[in-house]
């Protein structure tokens, strides 16, 4: 279960989530995580509900995910909402959210698929949440200082909370400053160029996560 994961709103932690996932070979389960500020379902152009939440109790999340429109091997799970709806008790809450990621983590176990966690921004207990959970954590930042400054907190955070951080991914740039894995204390693994809207149909973009993939594929 690997973390994306980012100190500002906006880095582009649920296009790499996604372009990431659809990069990928295999079965891959995109979450949401940000119960907050979730877009990961209206990215993917999937329904809002249903929720993570809905893989509470017995049920399967390839039950309850929904499929990419342009991806069969995608499945997406948005972010869990914040009161009670048709396939879950309660919802919300930080304790919640780790619970859910783990019942997720060991079906990862059983079935061999990938998941990767669309995670909240910044260092509060939401965003700590995931990082209790998963395995591995990628960062995302643009490349500008302030966040770079709050995605090396996020990285700090994660090896702080004993998870490993596999790398960063630069956004909006072509370019991997030397300094900027010094400063993130981990490799630059990939940059993706800024490109107009629909980001991820752009071949540049495709391209680029085509090449983190495998990087990341390399690394496991």
């Amino acid at each position: 279960m690997l973390a994306i994961a980012g100190g500002k709103g906006g880095s582009g932690k649920t296009t790499t989530t996604l372009g990431l996932a659809r990069a990928f070979d295999g079965r891959t389960l995109v979450v949401d995580a940000d119960g907050d500020m979730p877009n990961l379902h209206a990215l993917a152009a999937v329904d809002r509900r249903p929720t993570l939440a809905a893989v509470d109790g017995e049920r399967r999340p390839e039950r309850v995910a929904q499929g990419h429109p342009e991806d069969p091997d995608v499945s997406v799970l948005p972010a869990p909402v914040g009161r009670p709806d048709d396939t879950a008790d309660t919802e919300g809450g930080d304790a919640d959210l780790q619970r859910l990621l783990r019942r997720l983590r060991s079906f990862d176990e059983e079935s061999g698929h990938r998941t990767l966690v669309d995670c909240p921004a910044g260092a509060g207990p939401d965003a700590v949440a995931p990082l209790r959970v998963v395995d591995r954590v990628l960062v995302v930042s643009p490349l500008c200082a302030a966040a770079l400054r709050d995605a090396a907190k996020t990285a700090a955070m994660a090896r702080t909370l004993g998870t490993p951080v596999v790398g960063a991914v630069l956004t909006r740039t072509r370019l991997r400053p030397p300094g900027v894995g010094d400063l993130l204390d981990c490799p630059v693994v990939g940059s993706v160029p800024e490109v107009r809207p629909p980001v991820l149909e752009r071949d540049a973009v495709r391209t680029a996560y085509g090449r983190l993939a495998t990087t990341l594929g390399e690394e496991t």
